[in-house]
């Protein structure tokens, strides 16, 4: 059974930082995508971030490019998404998610996904 395990939301300041880590069991990282998700109140889940874990290519979503980095640790089978100059608006449950089935992480949207994590929240004061 796969199961994915978020950590590392909280309450922070606008330009603060956050670390989120997301360990996955029963899937073993090899040429697929993992990557982010956040959903806010009222509104639909973005797809967010994602890597392939083989050739690590990355994606970012316009609203996070140049302020959240994406990694991954094969041998220890865990996400991160770094976090910085955080803003009101990336308020929102953050979902780690994986794909056996897509190679390239531009692609990288719901209907890939295989399993989630169970959500874990950042919440950005003004």
């Amino acid at each position: 059974e796969v199961q994915l395990v978020e950590s590392g939301g909280g309450l922070v300041q606008a330009g603060g930082t956050l670390r989120l880590s997301c360990i996955v069991s029963g899937f073993r990282f090899g040429d697929d995508v993992v990557g982010w998700f956040r959903q806010a109140p009222g509104k639909e889940r973005e797809a967010i971030s994602s890597i392939n874990t083989k050739y690590f290519s990355t994606y970012y979503a316009d609203s996070v490019k140049g302020r959240f980095t994406i990694s991954s640790d094969n041998a220890k089978s865990t996400l991160y998404l770094q976090m910085d100059s955080l803003k009101p608006e990336d308020t929102a449950v953050y979902y780690c998610a994986i794909s056996g089935r897509l190679l390239r992480p531009s692609q990288w949207d719901h209907t890939w996904v295989d399993a989630w994590g169970q959500g874990t929240q950042v919440t950005v004061s003004p």
